[in-house]
C-alpha cells in the first residue's frame, strides 16, 4: 500500500512539472520561424547573392532610328524573290515614306547616371531609352563610341540616386572560374545563364574578325540576343566583362566578353575626349612555335602601305625580338607595348630577319590615320 501511495504521489508531482514547462517551451517554438529564416538566407546559392548584388544595375537599353526612305535600284534582285515581293509590296523602290528602326540591347549603370554597353547596340541611333529595372524607361544621350573595342558609355537624362554595379579586376580572373551573364534579351529582365571561364585574351581575329581591336574573355554561359551590353559577372557579383559577341554556326555555344580592365580604360577616354585613341604600327601579326626556341614567335603577317612600319623598314617575315624593353613572346604583348607608347613618339623595335637582328625605330599613329592612308 505504501508503495502504491509513493507512485501515485510521483505522478502527482510530475503533472505540475508539465504544467509549468509549456510555458517555457513556447518561445522556443515561437522562434523556430526565424531560424528556418536565417537558414534559408545561408543556403542562397553564390549564383541568386550575385544576381541581387548587381542586377538592380543592369538595364535595357531601347534604340530608335528615323530613316526617311531607303533606296533600292530597280534592277535589284531582292524583288526576284516572290517573298520580298509580297512582304515588301510590289511598289517599294517608289516608296519613300519615313519610318522608324528599332532595336535592343542591355547595359549596366557603373557610375552615376553613366551606364556601359557595346557600341553595336546604339550606333547610328537619333534616341536611346534605359529602362530600369522598377519599369521606369528614361532617356539617355550618347558620351561616347568606339567601334574598335565595340564599346559606348551613355548617360541618363535625370536625377538618381541610380543603383551601380560594383566593377571588379578581369586580371584575376582565371579559366575555370564562374562566369554569370546578366541581361535583357527581348526586353526579359535579368535574364541569367551560368558557365565558366572557357578562355582569356582570345584575339577576335582567331574568329575571323579583321575590323575590331579586341582581346576578349570567352566563355559558355549563354548569352543570348539581346544581351549585348550586358555585364558577366564573377562569382561575387562583380562585373568582370561586357557581354558582346556570340558564335553561331558551326561552334556555336560560345560566348565572348569585353574584359572590363580594357573596357574602363576606354569608357574614361570616352567619357574625357569623347573618343579612343589606338596607338597601331600597320602590322598584322602571326604567332608560331619554332623547334629551336621554348616559346613561341611573333612573325610580321601583313606591313600595311604607307604606315609607319612600312615608313621605318620592318617586312613580312621578320620575327619580332623586343619592344624597348620587354622581350616579345605573343601577339598580345606586341598590342600591349605600342598601346602604352601612344602616338607621336618613337618606339624602338628589334626584329631578327633570316640570321641578322636589326634595330629599327618607328612612330605609332593612330588607327583612323591607318584606314585613311
Amino acid at each position: 500500500m505504501k508503495r502504491y501511495i509513493q507512485k501515485l504521489l510521483l505522478i502527482v508531482s510530475l503533472i505540475p512539472i508539465g504544467i509549468t514547462y509549456p510555458a517555457k517551451v513556447i518561445p522556443q517554438t515561437l522562434s523556430k520561424p526565424k531560424l528556418n529564416e536565417v537558414s534559408l538566407f545561408s543556403n542562397k546559392s553564390f549564383i541568386t547573392k550575385a544576381v541581387e548584388r548587381t542586377g538592380a544595375a543592369v538595364v535595357t537599353i531601347d534604340t530608335q532610328r528615323y530613316v526617311k526612305k531607303r533606296n533600292f535600284p530597280r534592277n535589284s534582285q531582292l524583288f526576284l524573290d516572290p517573298y520580298f515581293e509580297k512582304f515588301f509590296g510590289l511598289d517599294l523602290p517608289n516608296e519613300n515614306r519615313p519610318r522608324i528602326e528599332q532595336n535592343q540591347g542591355s547595359g549596366f549603370i557603373f557610375a552615376d547616371g553613366l551606364v556601359m554597353t557595346n557600341a553595336h547596340v546604339v550606333n547610328g541611333s537619333d534616341k536611346v531609352i534605359v529602362g530600369l529595372t522598377n519599369g521606369k524607361k528614361i532617356n539617355a544621350k550618347l558620351i561616347g563610341q568606339d567601334s574598335f573595342t565595340d564599346l559606348a558609355v551613355l548617360k541618363i537624362e535625370g536625377k538618381g540616386p541610380w543603383p551601380k554595379a560594383k566593377l571588379g579586376d578581369s586580371a584575376k580572373i582565371k579559366v575555370g572560374d564562374w562566369a554569370i551573364a546578366v541581361g535583357n534579351p527581348f526586353g526579359l529582365e535579368n535574364t541569367v545563364t551560368l558557365g565558366i571561364i572557357s578562355n582569356l585574351n582570345r584575339n577576335v581575329t582567331q574568329l575571323g574578325i579583321y575590323d575590331k581591336k579586341l582581346e576578349l574573355i570567352q566563355t559558355d554561359a549563354a548569352i543570348n540576343p539581346g544581351n549585348s551590353g550586358g555585364p558577366l559577372l564573377n562569382s561575387d557579383g562583380e562585373v568582370i566583362g561586357i557581354n558582346t559577341l556570340i558564335r553561331s554556326g558551326p561552334g556555336a555555344g560560345l560566348s565572348f566578353a569585353i574584359p572590363i580592365n580594357k573596357a574602363k580604360e576606354i569608357a574614361y577616354q570616352l567619357i574625357t575626349n569623347g573618343k579612343v585613341i589606338h596607338p597601331m604600327i600597320g602590322i598584322s601579326l602571326i604567332e608560331e612555335s619554332i623547334s629551336d626556341r621554348k616559346n613561341n614567335v611573333v612573325i610580321v603577317g601583313y606591313v600595311v602601305p604607307n604606315s609607319p612600319a612600312e615608313k621605318s623598314g620592318i617586312k613580312t617575315n621578320d620575327i619580332i625580338i623586343k619592344i624597348g624593353n620587354k622581350d616579345i613572346e605573343t601577339a598580345s604583348e606586341v598590342i600591349e607595348q605600342i598601346g602604352k607608347n601612344g602616338i607621336k613618339k618613337q618606339l624602338n623595335i628589334l626584329l631578327k630577319r633570316k640570321n641578322k637582328f636589326i634595330n629599327l625605330k618607328v612612330t605609332p599613329t593612330d588607327i583612323t590615320n591607318l584606314q585613311n592612308n
